[in-house]
């Protein structure tokens, strides 16, 4: 075999290697604490998509003005996104006060070998 043909086998095995391969990207879901049952219905959905495909999911709770007084809104909020997402999903980073918001990272449970 020769050299020209070697390299064109090894860029080709290269090459399917790399669209094997998945990117594990952060998704972020932004919600206020007054938001409705069905909208964060629809919000857990996706995060439960997001956690299928492989990707960690950032769940933002943005407080304003005097929502800022009642930071357990808040945190009910990212007990709904916990409990719904606990069969796919498991809590990272759970949640924390930065300013104004809430966050908290959710990665997708390691698969059984």
């Amino acid at each position: 075999m020769d050299y020209g043909k070697f390299k064109y086998l090894q860029a080709k095995r290269e090459k399917e290697a790399q669209k094997k391969q998945h990117v594990t990207e952060v998704k972020s879901i932004r919600v206020r604490p007054g938001t409705d049952d069905h909208d964060l219905d629809f919000k857990l959905n996706n995060c439960i998509k997001f956690l299928k495909e492989g990707d960690k999911v950032k769940i933002t709770v943005l407080f304003r003005s005097r929502e800022i007084t009642r930071p357990e809104m808040g945190q009910k909020v990212m007990e709904f996104f916990s409990n719904g997402c606990a069969e796919v999903g498991v809590v990272e980073r759970p949640p924390t006060m930065e300013g104004r918001t809430m966050t908290m990272v959710l990665a997708p449970k390691p698969k059984g070998k």
